[in-house]
Order: C-alpha cells, then sequence, then structure tokens
C-alpha cells in the first residue's frame, strides 16, 4: 500500500502529517509526496526527514503555474510501487489506526471515499506551533465530530452515498492501482479548484469500480485553512457533466502520459 500526499507551499502542515504517518500503527509501503510546484522549503522539509523515516519518502515535483492538482498526482500515482493507493491532502492528520483501517477495508472492484473531521482556526494554531502535540476525538476545536470518533467495527454498517458526485472528497480517499490506470486517472484539462475528484469519480463508477465510504476506523482530522479560490468551478463543473451524461470511462490527457505502455494492456 502506498500513501499518496499532496501539498502546495505549506511545509509546517507536511511536517505535522508526516508525524502522524510516524506514529502508524501499520506503516505504508511509502510515501509518495505529490508537490503542485512549492518553493523549496517543502524540498528541504523532505530531504531533511528522509534519512530517519520509516519508509521511503519520494518527492514529485512540478513547476508551479497555477492550480494543477489533478496533474501531480497523475505524476505521483505514476511513482507509486503500491498496488493499493490511499490519498490524503497536505493537511490530514491521521489516527495511529489510518493505514490499518484501510489495509482492512480495501476490497476488490471498489474505491472508497474516506472522512474526515474539521479543526477549527484554534486548535490548528495549536498544533502548527507546538502547543499541542496530537488530535484526540475530546479534543476542544474539532468540528463534524462524529467524523472522529473510532468504532472500527461500525464501519462495515456505513452505506452512505454511492455516486461519484455526493461528498466526494479527494482529501481522503483510496483506489486499487489497476483501477486507476483502467480509467487513465485523473483528467488533466480540470485545472483550478473543484470536481477533479467528483470527475475521476464518476468514470471509476462507469468503469464498473463502486463507492464504498469508509468512517469510524480510518479518521482523519483537517488542518483549518482558508478557502480555496472557486474561479474555475463552473468550468470544471462542465466536464464532469459530460463524464456523467456520456458515461465517459477514459480521459484523453491523464495518467498515461507517465506509464509505460505495458501497463495498459
Amino acid at each position: 500500500m502506498s500513501l499518496l500526499v499532496s501539498t502546495y507551499n505549506w511545509p509546517r502542515a507536511l511536517e505535522l502529517v508526516l508525524e502522524s504517518v510516524r506514529g502508524q500503527r501499520v506503516l505504508p509501503r511509502e510515501v509518495v509526496i505529490a508537490d503542485d510546484g512549492s518553493r523549496d522549503d517543502t524540498r528541504r522539509l523532505i530531504e531533511r526527514l528522509t534519512p530517519g523515516f520509516p519508509v521511503p519518502l519520494v518527492h514529485v515535483w512540478h513547476e508551479d503555474t497555477g492550480f494543477r492538482l489533478a496533474a501531480i498526482r497523475n505524476k505521483g500515482i505514476a511513482a507509486t510501487r503500491g498496488d493499493y493507493i490511499v490519498q490524503i491532502d497536505g493537511d490530514i492528520l491521521l489516527h495511529p489506526a489510518f493505514i490499518a483501517a484501510h489495509a482492512a477495508f480495501a476490497r476488490d472492484d471498489s474505491w472508497v471515499q474516506g472522512s474526515r473531521a474539521l479543526l477549527n482556526a484554534s486548535c490548528t494554531a495549536r498544533l502548527l506551533d507546538g502547543t499541542q502535540r496530537d488530535v484526540r476525538c475530546l479534543n476542544a476545536g474539532i468540528q463534524h465530530r462524529q467524523n472522529a470518533l473510532y468504532i472500527p467495527w461500525l464501519s462495515r454498517f456505513i452505506r452512505g452515498p454511492r455516486d461519484g458526485m455526493q461528498r466526494v472528497r479527494g482529501a481522503h480517499m483510496a483506489f486499487w492501482r489497476d483501477d486507476l490506470v483502467r480509467v487513465n486517472g485523473y483528467d488533466e484539462r480540470i485545472e483550478g479548484w473543484g470536481r477533479e475528484d467528483s470527475e475521476l469519480a464518476t468514470r471509476l463508477i462507469n468503469a464498473g469500480v463502486h463507492r464504498r465510504n469508509l468512517k469510524f476506523s480510518a479518521v482523519a482530522y483537517h488542518l483549518c485553512h482558508t478557502s480555496a479560490n472557486f474561479d474555475s468551478v463552473d468550468r470544471n463543473h462542465q466536464r464532469l457533466e459530460r463524464t456523467m451524461h456520456e458515461r465517459l470511462v477514459w480521459t484523453e490527457l491523464g495518467l498515461d502520459q507517465y506509464l509505460d505502455r505495458e501497463q495498459f494492456a
């Protein structure tokens, strides 16, 4: 299993994420950091942490020419070596059982939508400045607290949405690598914030890969940050609607740019 972490110019948040990875009861095979053009301080952080980190840290970077999350995630996916990929954003802190929970929940012919609890500005500030060392379910400053509950036996009873539109959050998802190859990964024509995850989810569903929703075991905490720029949402939503209406499975500008052709045989 590979952990794919996307990041952009927030090295302190990334450091906290990697600290939570270090504390996992079951470690991933590797951590691939998909960096959408961060400054050198992110590279220096990764170089500092790499020698003592318990699994390989792989830093995949491209030039900052705007919000190109779909492209850098494809490049990160191409760099993974695990057959299963758990994807998070670089501001998501992990419960110690996070990776173990994903390993137990994974099933063939499915992708997973995870949940996350939101941390308010005060709690986030305490974590960033080191006055708070970790997050627990009953800590102050947690929103959507039900998503912070660790009750693993409940996970198998959660149904939740089954389509690619409702509550799709790329900040916490998981896929079989072969399924991503089958649909050619993210559509890189989607640039700017919004809908890249829903569009990919819809193509996976169109390809027969069904959605499963994971709660109460792979607990994740989302650091507070400023709102994204929504200028691209309408344009990106049009591409999502085309994928839905035409029941598309494949994107013409996707993962295959970075993979050997043999992987698509």
